[in-house]
């Protein structure tokens, strides 16, 4: 994986995955427009903003640590003044965590692993995880697609919660076209 990913142009890494990338996320102020930024952890916080309300000061847990889209999670929460938790799922009373947060980002992958019983009343659920399961209807095995959330009980409670599929996937697709452009545009700067 490092292999593949130091061999990309830092210049050229639309995915916003490169050490370099990752670094300048880490030290840059959060009013740079040039930053290759991971698109789906930008896709969430596009969609925290849209929402309107004051991210700072709020409580928000981050479940998953992955590389692409926990760490990087973490960081642009910290860049609007958040306090963030990271939690996984070997994360000792994750239920505790989930009730204390105002915001809650889901990516463990692992179906419906966050009850909606955990979820705080009013806060913000963005459910970034995607996973097929087996479910039978009428009689006949289906796959359907669910979320890290158990999105029925969790929409009564919360504020906004993100849809599994419809919700994060666009975000993404949208922020990978952002960052194509902003490599196309710092190429011509050369």
């Amino acid at each position: 994986e490092q292999i593949v990913l130091d061999s990309i142009h830092p210049d050229k890494d639309a995915d916003g995955f490169h050490p370099l990338n990752v670094g300048k996320l880490s030290i840059a102020s959060k009013n740079d427009e040039n930053l290759l930024i991971p698109c789906t952890p930008y896709g969430c916080l596009i969609m925290l903003k849209e929402l309107g309300i004051n991210l700072s000061g709020k409580n928000a847990l981050v479940i998953g640590r992955s590389n692409i889209v926990g760490k990087p999670m973490v960081q642009l929460l910290l860049k609007e003044s958040c306090t963030v938790t990271i939690a996984h799922s070997k994360t000792k009373n994750l239920e505790r965590a989930c009730l204390n947060a105002d915001i809650v980002i889901a990516a463990v992958g692992r179906p419906k692993m966050v009850k909606g019983s955990w979820i705080k009343n009013g806060a913000v659920v963005i459910d970034v995880g995607i996973n097929r399961i087996e479910v039978i209807v009428d009689g006949e095995n289906k796959s359907k697609l669910v979320g890290d959330v158990e999105f029925v009980e969790a929409e009564k409670k919360a504020f906004a919660i993100t849809p599994v599929p419809g919700g994060v996937g666009p975000m993404t697709i949208a922020c990978l076209l952002r960052n194509t452009t902003i490599a196309f545009k710092n190429s011509q700067k050369n």
